[in-house]
């Protein structure tokens, strides 16, 4: 994302005055930024229980995952969205902002499916991928399914959540996956 923000504006008085107009381009990607920046600490905080995490990890093409987490309860593809103030709403397939649908939902479940073909591919066994919406800074998230497709957690129980879940992998498969997803030939395809 910091790449993306010297792209729009190179020069960095002008970057950091655009950060606080409203409406602008810059102000959206620095928001988005922040966010990234609040879940990956509360992931980094699981490391005492077990949990590895990478941030900003590149594909080939240059798009990137926000967060990568692999510990005892499996692999998980993190998103971080940013609404900041708003009411957030999930539903059986659907994420809504302010009553206004989202992608959100569809682009974890194809990113989830994406990182656990690389990471299968690296590893050479089976490495199913679970989706997340890290929520940030909403007002109200409220969450209608009991057994979600993507879990859409607030970034505060993140860490609660993640290290409640049961375990399915053993500390040998934690370290395989996670070595696999540090290489970056895994992200090269």
């Amino acid at each position: 994302m910091r790449r993306k923000i010297q792209e729009l504006q190179p020069n960095p008085l002008l970057r950091l005055l655009d950060r606080w107009r409203p409406g602008s381009e810059i102000r959206s990607w620095s928001d988005g930024l922040t966010g990234e920046r609040i879940t990956g600490k509360r992931l980094n905080s699981l490391r005492s229980r077990g949990w590895f995490t990478l941030h900003a990890i590149q594909w080939a093409s240059g798009a990137d995952i926000d967060h990568l987490a692999i510990g005892p309860a499996g692999v998980f593809s993190i998103n971080s969205k940013r609404h900041r103030g708003k009411s957030v709403w999930y539903g059986d397939a659907a994420i809504t902002v302010n009553g206004a649908v989202q992608r959100h939902i569809s682009i974890g479940q194809s990113e989830a499916r994406r990182v656990s073909r690389a990471l299968s591919r690296r590893c050479g066994i089976d490495v199913p991928v679970r989706p997340v919406i890290s929520v940030v800074h909403a007002a109200k998230l409220t969450v209608k399914n009991a057994n979600p497709p993507v879990l859409v957690l607030a970034v505060e129980d993140l860490g609660r959540v993640l290290s409640g879940l049961s375990p399915v992998l053993q500390p040998d498969q934690v370290a395989h996956i996670y070595g696999a997803a540090r290489d970056a030939r895994t992200w090269a395809a």
